[in-house]
């Protein structure tokens, strides 16, 4: 995949058991450009699509948050002078358009899969129901959480945030272009050093930008622990749920 670690897959013991039962994957608009401008990249989709596969194997329960920034960003525009709910509006259905995507490349590695939108939009995809997505993911189903919490002024980063409390998943991971979180930005500046572990508290007052606060103080007041990695990493995902703490950045509370 263009864009993602050149080095064989991490391997595990046959009888290894997953650390987690149940966990929510954050994705970002942008990643699903891989090296394009905008868009989508099939190459991209057929990447996460065998990665989340690998998760679901192993046993499992599989949620996805999808951004909707490589298609439309409202606050982007807002500042241009549109009206901010209507660019609001229009970036959560960018978010449904990457779920259905999603949706297709899951499906085609043959892991059933039912988008949830949180804005109703029936003829394409399911209302967002907290016992229905649980029953999907019980049932064995990767379950897609698409158009943000269906409010305006929130970002997906804070749909994650909720929608992992409501699900009761084990571990949100948010997956990134970086291996981890840094103390700066680690492609501007050599210096810059890798945290293996923070606190939420920590988090907010360095203002590492992991999240925004709003999403961060919804997971440090609720207990969720969060894990920040590269997704262009083969079998890292994998790694992570099978219990490998060397991988990526730990947040807790």
């Amino acid at each position: 995949m263009s864009g993602c670690v050149e080095n064989s897959k991490l391997s595990f013991a046959m009888d290894a058991k997953p650390a987690y039962q149940r966990i929510l994957l954050k994705l970002s608009g942008e990643a699903l450009m891989g090296t394009s401008d905008f868009g989508i990249s099939p190459e991209v989709m057929s990447f996460l699509a065998r990665e989340i596969k690998d998760v679901v194997a192993s046993g499992v329960q599989v949620a996805l948050v999808v951004g909707g920034g490589n298609i439309f960003r409202g606050e982007g525009l807002a500042r241009a002078g549109m009206d901010r709910v209507t660019g609001d509006h229009m970036g959560m259905l960018a978010t449904v358009i990457n779920g259905l995507a999603l949706q297709d490349a899951i499906e085609r590695v043959g892991v059933p899969v039912r988008v949830q939108s949180a804005l109703r939009i029936n003829e394409v995809c399911e209302d967002y129901i907290r016992r229905k997505a649980v029953r999907h993911l019980e049932k064995g189903r990767v379950v897609v959480f698409a158009a943000g919490t269906g409010n305006p002024f929130f970002t997906t980063d804070s749909a994650a945030a909720l929608r992992a409390i409501e699900i009761n998943a084990d571990l949100m991971l948010k997956a990134t272009k970086v291996d981890g979180i840094y103390t700066a930005d680690p492609k501007k500046y050599a210096d810059a050093r890798k945290y293996d572990e923070l606190t939420y508290d920590e988090a907010l007052t360095k203002r590492l930008g992991v999240m925004d606060q709003t999403a961060m103080v919804l997971c440090r007041d609720h207990g969720v622990r969060l894990c920040v990695y590269d997704m262009g990493r083969p079998g890292a995902l994998k790694a992570i749920v099978m219990g490998d703490k060397t991988i990526g950045t730990r947040v807790h509370g």
